[in-house]
């Protein structure tokens, strides 16, 4: 499997095993070796969803455990799982922790207690990370 496949079933596996999720379960990233690491690659046709679904990840780290799920911790490990898969490069790790950041801080700001419009979006955010997880698995999964 190349790390393309891999990187999209491991983002498919994580969010469709729900909030709780299963990372300790899943296969450690193959580190390659640093002159084996492109240093401009161009971002691949699936970046934008990939942004999406980390900064999802950044909003329900924060939610979820605003509201007393107490499963931020797996979202972060979830997001680290994606950047050893995905970030090739330093410019690719900062768009992607950048939108997970900017995720978490958005949410930071508008909710210091956990109210019935937190429990709906965190329901709207589950289900647009399973459907982003589902579409790349599908297209790019090979």
């Amino acid at each position: 499997m190349n790390g393309t496949s891999r990187a999209l079933a491991l983002a498919a596996a994580m969010l469709l095993l729900g909030a709780a999720g299963a990372l300790a379960q899943a296969a450690p990233p193959v580190e390659t070796p640093q002159a084996d690491k492109p240093v401009n690659e161009a971002p691949p046709p699936y970046e934008p969803q990939l942004l999406r679904l980390s900064e999802v990840m950044g909003a329900l780290a924060y939610l979820r455990d605003l509201c007393g799920a107490r499963d931020g911790d797996a979202f972060r490990a979830k997001m680290a799982a994606l950047l050893d898969v995905e970030a090739k490069t330093d410019a690719r790790k900062e768009r992607l922790a950048g939108a997970f950041n900017r995720g978490f801080e958005g949410y930071a700001l508008t909710y210091r207690i956990c109210t019935p419009a937190a429990h709906e979006v965190i329901a709207r955010f589950l289900d647009e990370a399973a459907h982003i997880s589902k579409d790349l698995a599908n297209r790019y999964g090979g």
